[in-house]
């Protein structure tokens, strides 16, 4: 490994070291290394196979019934490990975009003192579309109370007049780290170019009536992968339904028919998330 891999491998493992139950901070320092695209590599743990041959699998573990692909952080902690199989190196992204869509995470150093850390797919996708992009996890999310009538009879207006849409619905989203802020679902009949300008228009027409201060994100309720979009479709109603509302709508079926969430027990040891009872 060269200098800056090894640098890199040792700022992963200096980040594990930091992370406890609660410290949300220092957790959100383990997943920005293992996502540095110049470093981040992890060793993981092939049970069948060889590192780059077709028939190459990695190793899986079960935890809570929730799957975590095992790796370790460097050649001593593979050593410290006791694995005699073959492994494989690669970047923290590269993992994480392999692990994610099929809803695996990926856990360190299970062999060490306490269990390790594991890192649940909700946060391998984040690492893969960017961490800056997606809300610090766990999340905890409710229906809004904050009044704001004109907003919401605004955006209802124009949305009525958006054929591409077809309902929306809203959700008070607080972060693990970070500023609460409520979230717009958008569910639509059509995700072409066009329909995604008219959307972004209609929300655009529609910021002005929101008050300083408040801020307002929007989520595509056919993402599989979004939390706060598995929240919307299992737990909010809408407040704008084309369709109730008898409007005709656009030809063609939403894309990813809405389902229930999985929702997330945290590790029996390690880290992980949600705790009981709260989030996705």
């Amino acid at each position: 490994m060269s200098a800056s891999g090894t640098a890199a491998a040792g700022q992963v493992e200096q980040m594990l070291r930091q992370v406890t139950p609660g410290r949300y901070d220092a957790y959100e320092a383990l997943l920005q290394a293992l996502a540095d695209p110049a470093g981040g590599q992890v060793y993981m743990l092939l049970w069948h196979g060889q590192a780059g041959s077709p028939d190459a699998q990695y190793g899986n573990m079960q935890v809570d019934g929730l799957g975590y692909a095992p790796c370790v952080t460097s050649a001593q902690e593979l050593t410290a490990s006791g694995w005699n199989r073959s492994y494989e190196v690669i970047g923290g992204l590269d993992a994480a975009r392999a692990l994610y869509p099929d809803h695996y995470g990926l856990w360190l150093n299970p062999h060490a003192p306490g269990g390790g850390v594991g890192i649940p797919w909700l946060d391998l996708r984040r690492m893969a579309t960017g961490l800056d992009r997606q809300p610090a996890g766990p999340l905890r999310l409710s229906e809004p109370t904050i009044e704001i009538p004109q907003f919401y009879a605004l955006l209802t207006q124009h949305a009525h007049r958006t054929p591409a849409v077809r309902a929306l619905r809203r959700a008070w989203v607080q972060p693990a780290l970070g500023s609460p802020y409520l979230a717009i679902g958008l569910d639509v009949y059509d995700t072409s170019p066009p329909a995604v300008d008219a959307v972004r228009s209609m929300m655009q027409q529609s910021i002005g009536a929101v008050p300083d201060g408040l801020s307002v994100s929007t989520v595509a309720l056919f993402d599989e992968h979004d939390p706060v979009a598995m929240w919307l479709r299992a737990c909010a109603r809408p407040f704008y339904d084309r369709e109730a509302h008898g409007a005709p709508g656009a030809p063609g079926i939403a894309p990813g028919a809405p389902g229930a969430p999985g929702i997330l027990p945290p590790p029996a040891t390690g880290y992980g998330y949600p705790p009981p009872g709260a989030t996705y």
